[in-house]
């Protein structure tokens, strides 16, 4: 697969969209990465609360099961979605979805998020809380939207080198609607371990995203002749991810480790093989770099906790999980978010200094959440960790609020 140019050209036809006095609809990055920034700042404060005792939970729903879900698939998801139907746009030079569309787009996800919370006072004929299928219809409606537009740009231009993204996008659709259909029928045990295949998902969409920008970008960025690259290798961490969320699937029905273990440990060694050969001393004094390259390093270290944990009682795979979800999936985005809101409002790719501070908070709460558990009391370690990652998100939402909502300065439309 090519390289990814995230700088917008000139040439694409704006016919139809919105004008400049609402900014906040014309591409999609906008009101999903600041969705998504919401979601993670509210989301996990509200969690936070939960586990101190200063919230009494009420939700029709397990708690940890709705954490579950919304990180992955409220938070995560729409921060990958509104990234790629705006990266698509530059890839093919076919407008991407703006203006109403996708204000209703928007809408669809956020009553997904506020239906978890609504208790209606009747059921009809569904015996169960309808609260949570009309979860399933506002969340699969939206689902279904982004990944149509997505495949008839790629389709309409014969991007084929994309046209994996339509797969991810796709089995990541189903893995949700499983994971609710499976809680609405009191299976928890088992959407909770659909949620980790997921993460195996997540892990495939990073290393090729990743494969292509943080290459890109430090050439950029330290203003290099050349990138780096490694096809071969690109390959085999392709591969081998999806044999690790084939062996994740067969481990949920057979509760066999060991293929799985071989994959995840393998994958670990060729993505931190992959972080060695991407560095570059000049990279610390780049935070849009640093924090890009430390997200990806930290990913490879989780999939050595991961494997371990299958292998020694006092490593946790819960624990380790966590490192890849906050360290790598959670500091990979508000990475990628802090680069691309610069770059595509026409910003200077100089974030003021506490945005450095809200990267190493999301770095040190995967720290807390998967390493202190072992050495304090684990209630305190994720309560730590939750305070971290919503004081990053908070400072990130600070700087990159008005940036999300406002024109871009340079005049330009998106």
């Amino acid at each position: 697969m090519g390289l990814i140019n995230l700088t917008e050209p000139a040439s694409i036809n704006n016919k139809g969209r919105f004008s400049a006095n609402a900014p906040l609809w014309m591409l999609a990055f906008r009101p999903f990465f600041l969705g998504g920034s919401l979601v993670a700042l509210f989301g996990i404060s509200y969690w936070t609360l939960v586990l101190s005792g200063a919230v009494t939970w009420s939700l029709n729903l397990p708690p940890n099961v709705w954490h579950a879900h919304e990180m992955m698939f409220g938070f995560a998801s729409v921060i990958a979605m509104g990234f790629l139907l705006t990266a698509a746009q530059t890839w093919t030079g076919v407008s991407s979805i703006s203006g109403t569309p996708l204000i209703i787009l928007s809408c669809f996800w956020l009553m997904a998020r506020v239906l978890f919370f609504v208790q209606l006072p009747f059921n009809f004929a569904l015996g169960e809380p309808v609260n949570l299928y009309l979860v399933i219809v506002f969340q699969g409606i939206w689902w279904l939207g982004g990944i149509m537009v997505l495949s008839k740009m790629l389709f309409k231009a014969r991007n084929k080198q994309n046209y994996p993204f339509i797969g991810i996008l796709t089995l990541l659709f189903i893995f949700n609607m499983l994971f609710l259909y499976l809680v609405i029928h009191q299976q928890s045990a088992l959407a909770l371990k659909l949620c980790d295949t997921s993460v195996f998902i997540f892990i495939l969409l990073i290393g090729i995203v990743a494969g292509r920008v943080i290459p890109f970008f430090t050439a950029r960025g330290l203003k290099l002749t050349e990138q780096v690259k490694c096809p071969r290798l690109d390959r085999c961490i392709l591969f081998l991810t999806m044999g690790g969320i084939l062996s994740s699937i067969g481990e949920n029905l057979t509760s066999d480790k060991i293929i799985l273990s071989i994959f995840v440990g393998g994958l670990a060694c060729l993505h931190l093989l992959r972080s060695f050969i991407w560095w570059n001393k000049g990279i610390v004094k780049v935070p849009l770099l640093w924090s890009l390259q430390l997200a990806y390093f930290t990913l490879g270290v989780g999939l050595i906790g991961i494997t371990l944990s299958f292998y020694h009682s006092q490593i946790f795979y819960k624990d380790a999980l966590h490192m890849v979800t906050i360290g790598a999936i959670g500091m990979m985005i508000i990475a990628m978010m802090a680069r691309v809101s610069l770059g595509h409002t026409g910003r200077a790719l100089s974030p003021p200094y506490f945005i450095s501070i809200a990267f190493v908070c999301i770095f040190i709460a995967a720290i807390a959440r998967s390493i202190l558990p072992s050495i304090i009391n684990a209630n305190h370690a994720w309560i730590l960790s939750g305070c971290l990652w919503s004081l990053g998100f908070f400072l990130f939402l600070f700087h990159y609020f008005p940036i999300l909502i406002n024109k871009r300065i340079d005049g330009r439309i998106g």
